[in-house]
């Protein structure tokens, strides 16, 4: 028998029986697995989550597709999220690991570390990232001091921004590679909900990230 036969031969027909079976072995597996899992595309964005993930949210996992990792963890670090930007641009296969906390619909607030790795099955396709979650504890009480609005290269790339500095320039002024500030940017957007440069200059001046009484713009002092 020819197996290079068109793809109705029974050659192609069995490879196509074949890879659905491994396919739901893979499913099943993932099912079972007792550790957090998930797979997201270069954004972020959930693609698959197996049980143990979505019992973190008291959610199916088909109720996290779509849906951005980072619309549940709250990285420790921010900047822990740069090299993993950096590493899906340049293709880049390593195991990243990130402090995270989150809080469930208990309550009660946890934390642990999340694995991420940069996958892929053929060159010159953009990678996947998966998501293994290992879950460390509990905190009975929340944190007493809440993170500021903006962390302090955050601030001042805002500051740069705001004295209508180009990408470029702000990228050689802060030490960053362009594609750093843009991430920066990016991350900023996200978080507080705005889009476009100006909006992102007039949060900063709403939420006291830059100082309203300077010229040329400068992060304000910690209060």
């Amino acid at each position: 028998m020819d197996l290079q036969d068109g793809g109705g031969s029974p050659a192609a027909a069995n490879w196509h029986q074949e890879a659905i079976a491994w396919r739901n072995r893979f499913i099943l597996l993932l099912d079972h697995l007792p550790l957090p899992l998930a797979l997201c595309d270069t954004h972020g964005d959930i693609l698959v989550a197996n049980p143990a993930m979505a019992a973190e949210w008291g959610l199916l996992p088909g109720q996290l597709r779509g849906r951005n990792a980072l619309d549940f963890f709250r990285p420790r670090a921010q900047a822990r999220l740069l090299p993993i930007a950096e590493a899906v641009r340049l293709h880049r296969r390593s195991r990243y690991p990130v402090e995270v906390s989150w809080s469930p619909p208990s309550g009660v607030e946890r934390y642990g570390e999340m694995d991420v790795t940069p996958v892929s099955d053929a060159p010159g396709v953009p990678p996947s990232l998966v998501l293994i979650l290992r879950v460390l504890g509990e905190r009975a009480e929340p944190s007493p001091e809440p993170e500021p609005p903006a962390s302090k290269i955050e601030a001042r790339i805002l500051a740069l921004a705001a004295s209508g500095d180009t990408t470029a320039r702000i990228a050689k002024a802060v030490g960053l590679t362009v594609d750093g500030v843009n991430y920066h940017l990016t991350q900023l957007s996200r978080r507080w909900e705005v889009r476009g440069r100006t909006a992102l200059v007039a949060r900063a001046y709403a939420l006291g990230v830059l100082d309203p009484t300077a010229w040329p713009p400068v992060a304000a002092e910690p209060g």
